[in-house]
């Protein structure tokens, strides 16, 4: 793991998650209003949500050590399960995708400050 010049925020990871399943939110609702079309986005939104609600309460945020290995017990699961899913396997997929991405941004502590809606 790539230490960066600046030190692990717990609480700013805390921050950007709960900001993140606010967004998720929205963004499946929108989905949802777009119509059939739109079914991916809403998995997608709906993958969003429910990795950034994992973490919700817990203390493995406190440390990028202890956040990292609970991202990769959570990646290393065989299915997910979720309510108001279209396609199990494309939202899995949007699952594990949105997992490798909060390790990348772990790995590199960046990206946790950007705490607006659209990313």
């Amino acid at each position: 793991m790539a230490e960066s010049s600046k030190p692990w925020d717990g609480d700013s990871v805390r921050i950007w998650l709960e900001r993140r399943i606010v967004a998720a939110r929205a963004d499946q609702v929108a989905a949802e209003r777009a119509g059939y079309g739109e079914r991916d986005d809403c998995d997608k939104a709906a993958a969003e949500e429910m990795v950034c609600a994992f973490f919700k309460g817990k203390d493995s945020t406190d440390t990028q050590s202890a956040f990292t290995a609970e991202l990769k017990t959570l990646l290393d699961r065989d299915q997910y399960v979720w309510r108001g899913v279209y396609d199990d396997t494309r939202f899995e997929r949007h699952v594990r995708a949105y997992i490798r991405k909060l390790l990348k941004m772990t790995r590199d502590n960046a990206g946790f400050d950007h705490t607006r809606r659209y990313q």
